[in-house]
């Protein structure tokens, strides 16, 4: 039997919700040994989210990263369809948007991120994912690889959310790594 994303969205953030506090913690380490392994010696921007709805908690990750001297970005909600990534110094103030997230300062510089952290709700083993519905993330990642052929993508979740099929679309974007607190799963590349 297949269901439909709005339905998997429920089940799956009633089902995040009910295991959060109870997550095992995570291997940030995994993730810069991804970095090193793609990026080698450049100066690479890592874009992250704050984390809010009992998704994964990165902020350790993005302290971290700030200490190793990467450039952190946060997701910035432009209007009801555009997201962009805005600088962000890690402990800088953040502020409410309209849409209820926090987020960088407007006035902060926009950049386009080499590494983009992506929250979700549920994802299966061929790196589709369900986010919240709005499709920021597909329409900013399928920009950001014009701009950056080899920017990288990587959902984070708790290995709990895993579906064993999502339905997708034309305008779904395919992740190139799934992070959770087991296991990276990647393509086939």
């Amino acid at each position: 039997m297949s269901y439909d994303k709005s339905y998997l969205r429920n089940q799956f953030l009633a089902k995040r919700k009910r295991n959060y506090f109870n997550a095992k913690k995570f291997k940030f380490n995994l993730i810069f040994k991804l970095i090193k392994k793609h990026f080698e010696n450049k100066k690479v921007v890592i874009s992250g989210y704050y984390p809010s709805n009992y998704e994964v908690n990165i902020l350790t990750f993005l302290q971290t990263a700030y200490k190793k001297n990467f450039k952190i970005a946060l997701p910035f909600i432009k209007s009801s369809t555009l997201m962009s990534f805005k600088s962000w110094v890690f402990k800088q103030p953040l502020y409410i948007s309209k849409f209820g997230i926090l987020e960088p300062n407007k006035k902060n510089k926009e950049i386009v991120p080499d590494l983009i952290i992506v929250p979700l709700v549920a994802f299966d083993s061929q790196l589709n994912r369900i986010g919240y519905g709005k499709g920021y993330y597909d329409r900013g990642l399928q920009k950001i690889k014009k701009i950056k052929k080899n920017a990288i993508s990587i959902g984070v979740a708790y290995s709990s959310q895993q579906c064993k099929n999502i339905p997708v679309n034309k305008y779904d974007f395919k992740l190139d790594y799934i992070f959770t607190e087991r296991k990276i799963i990647s393509s086939s590349k």
